[in-house]
């Protein structure tokens, strides 16, 4: 008798700063999404393929839903609203603190979805730690509550993907809810991004790290060179600024500030490659580029 193979997309969608990437890491097992404590990182739909012999879920992180206020989170509002069309289960990510009313329009979208939908309420690690008065159980019974109001027809699961706590439960229920199919991509494939997207997403995360205010939202990384050998890779990479002034603050104080974005971001390739990596940084000024339909399209935001 043959066995059943099922396949099938399973898109995570919320509003930023909620944990998606988090999580698409703990279900993937592979640092496949950036996951920092500023919002806005994931600017991308990145996908995370998980294969077993029986199985193949193809899980896809998007950016957080927000407002656009410019042509590239216009953009990235696009990648988020492009996965409600192609999912067989959809992973609605919200948190213990976030107002359950933000981007109703993005939510009503999400009310009329046949398909099945799994409402995670996620970071429950910080109910009862002094940030709510009430008890943790009170104050999670009552965000349940609300939520079952908004999405009637949703599954609702509190987890802490931080933890990892409710991340086998929920990949059980995945698995149960999968259609039968067979795989869509190969199955020792991982990701549907090529090396040179993970190189400058690397970078751009240890940007995201070590500067403040707008500099890490008005900063994108291009992959100029990537010429691998059996023993080792080399890099070449441009990060792009809108303003002379940021150019200086990427570069620093006699070079030390881009020393260490580079070090950094060296170390981490090295680790996700496993190999040694002969990274080139330089800083280029692109005046206005968030704002340029020809510079997007340059740097790859276009959801087909």
């Amino acid at each position: 008798m043959t066995s059943v193979h099922k396949a099938g997309f399973v898109n995570i969608v919320g509003n930023p700063n909620v944990g998606k990437s988090t999580l698409m890491n703990q279900l993937v097992g592979e640092r496949i999404s950036i996951a920092t404590f500023k919002a806005q990182t994931t600017r991308h739909r990145i996908m995370g393929i998980v294969n077993t012999p029986e199985m193949q879920i193809v899980f896809s992180d998007t950016p957080g839903v927000l407002k656009p206020n410019y042509k590239l989170q216009e953009s990235m509002l696009a990648f988020s609203e492009s996965a409600l069309q192609d999912a067989d289960i959809l992973l609605y990510v919200t948190d213990v603190v976030e107002n359950p009313e933000k981007n109703m329009d993005f939510l009503e979208k999400v009310q009329r979805m046949e398909i099945p939908v799994l409402l995670l309420i996620n970071k429950i690690d910080e109910l009862g730690s002094g940030k709510t008065e009430k008890s943790s159980q009170e104050a999670l019974a009552e965000i349940v509550e609300h939520w079952h109001a908004l999405l009637p027809k949703a599954e609702i699961l509190p987890i802490s993907a931080k933890n990892k706590f409710g991340v086998d439960i929920l990949l059980k229920r995945i698995q149960e809810l999968l259609p039968e199919s067979p795989a869509y991509f190969d199955k020792d494939q991982l990701t549907d991004k090529p090396a040179r997207f993970f190189v400058s997403e690397i970078v751009r995360e240890k940007i995201l790290l070590y500067y403040d205010k707008e500099i890490p939202y008005s900063v994108e990384v291009a992959v100029e060179r990537f010429k691998e050998t059996e023993k080792n890779i080399h890099i070449n990479v441009i990060i792009y600024v809108e303003r002379e002034s940021q150019k200086g603050i990427i570069i620093g104080h006699q070079g030390v500030a881009l020393k260490k974005v580079s070090t950094e971001a060296r170390k981490a390739l090295e680790k996700f490659f496993d190999k040694p990596i002969y990274l080139e940084t330089f800083v280029k000024v692109d005046k206005d580029w968030r704002s340029s339909e020809r510079e997007l399209n340059h740097f790859g935001y276009n959801p087909e």
